[in-house]
This record gives structure tokens, C-alpha cells and sequence, in this order.
């Protein structure tokens, strides 16, 4: 059973009961991950204040969807994606989005600006490994290229967790299947595969809010050994409101921009919400894996 400790500066909701317990030994210099979704506009300045909080935090940059606004051309990840995120592009590992299919079908121009970082063309699916954690990138688009059971994007998961059976795993892409504003349920297969292999861990984009959960299953009821989601559009293209409050939600903020921090170790993980200057929402934890 996964269990979890909970450290929160000003937020909106917290719900669930703190369970108190010793984390596992965690090395200096564990890696980082670090991130957002739904981040560079030309007009808008948001961009720019996350990119300063990435500047000052080492590790794997996961870019989680909806990059350039407001279409994803080659263009506008020249003009307003690269000027500011686009400093960190060698460390970057992208996940496409639905706005990098508005200028084409193919995402052409989110492949051609991230080149072999992004996963095979016309995919945009793949998998990495960093320390003892096994991180799978997936593609969301399931209108573009399929999610369903039995997919082509379905199949490769379920084989590639079975090749890489890490005890702690990590997994993002665009689209969350849970949230407080709206839902993507084409994704629940993919949710799936990664519940049965005892994936660890979800973070999501394309609502402009952040948002944790509580470990629950793919049909939504809470799980001790499930999957936390973290919903992360916080990127700085704009922001977003809650329409309701979602089974399992445990905080949420629609107003500030910010990206997430993932520490990982070994048999364990940290995440802390850093927000951009000026702003005081914060929401930092820590849970078992595995």
C-alpha cells in the first residue's frame, strides 16, 4: 500500500487523512523532473515567468502538451515557444497536445522543432528511464492516433511495461481522465494499462488549473495502490476555473502559474507545485512507490 505524507502552504481544498510514515533513503543528487502543459502564447507573458522557475531547477523538462499557441505551426514554436521554454530544449522530453494538430494533422511542426526528443514521428509515444524509475510519454490525440484497447499506442504500452518492469513508474500526457473542470475518457485505456502494471504516478495538462488526486483506479474510485493524477496546465497561457469538485480531488487552483517538480528516488517520490514569482500557492508531498 502506497502511503503518503502532505505538506501544503495556501491552497483552495485539501481533503483525505494524513498517514504518517517513514519515507525509504534517498540518495544526494536524486534525479528531477520538472514541467508543465499548455505554456507558450505570443501574447502572453506567462510563459516567460515559468521559464524562469525551470531555469533555476536541473533535471528532464516534461513539456505536457499544448506548446505553442495558438495553433502549433512552425512558426509559433519559433516566435513564442522557443524564446522562452525553448532554452531548456536539450533537456526537454515533449508529449504533443491538441493544439499541435490545429496547424496539421501530423503535428508536423511539434516533430520537426523537437526532432527524435518527441518519439517516433507520427506517434509520439516512447519511454525513458531515469534513476530507478521508468517513464512512458504517450500521446493523448486519440482521434489522431488511437487509444482504444487494442491500439497500436495500447499495445506498444502494455509491452513496453512489461520490458521494463521498474518498481516505480511515471507516465504523462496531454489529456487527464480525471478533473474538476472537464474529462477525457478516450484515454481510460491507457489509464488502464498503466493501472495494471502498477504505474505509480499521472501527470496531465490541457486544463489551465492545477490539480491533485488522491491514488484511485481507472474508473475513478479511490485505491490505496492505485494512481495519483496530477493535473498541470499551469504552463502560462492562461487559466481555467472549476466546474465541480471531482471524487478524489484533493487540492486545486485555477489562478496561478507554475510548474511541478518530481524528485525521484528509489522507492519513493516528492512533488512540490512552484509557482511564479508573486504568487504564494504552493502544494508539496511525498508517497511511497511501487
Amino acid at each position: 500500500m502506497r502511503r503518503f505524507v502532505t505538506r501544503l502552504l495556501p491552497v483552495l481544498l485539501i481533503a483525505g487523512p494524513l498517514v504518517a510514515t517513514a519515507p525509504p533513503a534517498r540518495a544526494a543528487g536524486d534525479p528531477v523532473i520538472v514541467g508543465a502543459g499548455d505554456i507558450a502564447g505570443c501574447n502572453t507573458s506567462g510563459d516567460e515567468a515559468t521559464a524562469k522557475l525551470v531555469q533555476g531547477i536541473g533535471g528532464t523538462v516534461m513539456a505536457v502538451g499544448d506548446l505553442a499557441y495558438p495553433g502549433g505551426s512552425a512558426g509559433q514554436f519559433a516566435k513564442c515557444y522557443a524564446p522562452s521554454w525553448g532554452a531548456f530544449k536539450s533537456r526537454t522530453r515533449p508529449a504533443p497536445g491538441n493544439h499541435e494538430y490545429d496547424t496539421s494533422s501530423t503535428a508536423a511542426p511539434y516533430f520537426d522543432y523537437f526532432g527524435s526528443a518527441a518519439g517516433p514521428r507520427g506517434k509520439g509515444w516512447y519511454s525513458y528511464n531515469v534513476g530507478a524509475w521508468h517513464v512512458v510519454v504517450l500521446n493523448s490525440n486519440c482521434s489522431e492516433v488511437g487509444c482504444k484497447a487494442g491500439s497500436a499506442q495500447e499495445r506498444w504500452l502494455r509491452a513496453d511495461l512489461a520490458a521494463h518492469p521498474a518498481a516505480c513508474t511515471l507516465a504523462y500526457f496531454h489529456h487527464p481522465l480525471f478533473s474538476s473542470s472537464f474529462t477525457t475518457g478516450g484515454v481510460r485505456p491507457l489509464w488502464q494499462a498503466l493501472y495494471d502494471f502498477h504505474a505509480d504516478v499521472v501527470v496531465s495538462g490541457h486544463v489551465h488549473n492545477y490539480e491533485r488526486f488522491a491514488p484511485q483506479n481507472p474508473a475513478g474510485r479511490a485505491d490505496p495502490g492505485g494512481i495519483r493524477e496530477f493535473v498541470v496546465g499551469t504552463g502560462g497561457d492562461s487559466h481555467a476555473s472549476f466546474s465541480r469538485v471531482a471524487p478524489n480531488s484533493q487540492v486545486r487552483n485555477g489562478s496561478t502559474y507554475g510548474v511541478l517538480k518530481l524528485t525521484l528516488h528509489s522507492g519513493s517520490y516528492d512533488w512540490k507545485f512552484v509557482p511564479v514569482a508573486g504568487k504564494s500557492f504552493t502544494d508539496s508531498g511525498t508517497a511511497r512507490c511501487g
